[in-house]
């Protein structure tokens, strides 16, 4: 928004300081990861910009730690678990954060502020809490260091988000459409599949990309529950930090950066998108 031509001298500083504070502060959070991108292309194994970098020489620059992480089999595996279970506790997630943004949503639903803050509570305790919870109790049924308990205990993390988007969705979904579907005959199933999942489709899909960034991103939990044979993609990096540092580590995260980036993008156009269905931004 333009400032208007009969604003004061105070409104006028107050326009420029406003913007000015807001764009450092967009730099002390962007610069990190700015800094990142091009230190992945270092032709030598160090974490700071060399004397060619800084020149532009092309002799600084490589892509041999690209071609370390395609080639190696520790990186390989990790992506590969990294999306396995990513994705079946995004489905997970999705599943019973629709169901239970569903019923939270129904006026006659009972305590409804107390099973939403039950529900988002991972999203508020601290990781490091939930996850050696989380083992305590998976080590007593067996769970511990298994697929099916990093992908339950992902999933757990991801609901959250699932609950909140659907939810924020189904907040102007007009609830005279389920009485028109039954009043014309459709079952309840017929109506959640052609009435209310075609209108909330946008929201369940933003939840699961937050699921899904989620447990792709997450480290702590992973670290607790899973064994070597889960190590994901933030496990393996953090483990590299410790054990052995390589530019490696600078290419993989250049890469989720990227990934991160392109899910942002999808959800923020289906965010759009879901506004012009509801009619709060013009077609």
């Amino acid at each position: 928004m333009a400032l208007p031509t009969y604003a004061t001298l105070g409104e006028r500083i107050w326009f420029y300081s406003f913007r000015s504070i807001c764009a450092l502060i967009f730099l002390f959070l962007i610069i990190p990861i700015i800094i990142i991108i091009p230190l992945s292309f270092n032709a030598v194994p160090f974490f700071t910009f060399t004397e060619a970098m800084l020149n532009f020489d092309p002799a600084g620059y490589s892509l041999k730690w690209y071609e370390e992480f395609f080639n190696s089999l520790n990186w390989q595996g990790a992506v590969k678990n990294s999306m396995i279970i990513a994705l079946f506790s995004t489905i997970l997630a999705t599943t019973l954060g629709t169901l239970a943004a569903l019923g939270l949503s129904r006026s006659i639903m009972p305590y409804r502020s107390v099973f939403m803050g039950l529900l988002i509570s991972p999203m508020i305790v601290p990781l490091i809490i939930s996850a050696a919870g989380m083992y305590f109790f998976y080590s007593r049924i067996g769970l511990q260091g298994t697929y099916l308990g990093v992908i339950l205990a992902h999933a757990a993390l991801g609901t959250p988000f699932v609950v909140i988007t659907v939810t924020a969705t189904l907040s102007g979904f007009d609830q005279v459409l389920i009485r028109s579907a039954a009043s014309l005959g459709a079952t309840p199933t017929r109506t959640f599949f052609y009435v209310v999942m075609p209108l909330i489709l946008p929201g369940v899909i933003s939840g699961a990309l937050f699921a899904f960034i989620t447990s792709f991103d997450e480290v702590v939990v992973i670290l607790f529950v899973g064994s070597y044979e889960q190590r994901t993609i933030p496990w393996q990096m953090f483990s590299g930090i410790r054990e052995q540092i390589s530019p490696t580590i600078l290419a993989v995260a250049t890469i989720l950066v990227l990934f991160s980036m392109a899910l942002l993008t999808v959800v923020e156009l289906l965010r759009r998108r879901n506004e012009r269905l509801r009619g709060l931004t013009p077609n």
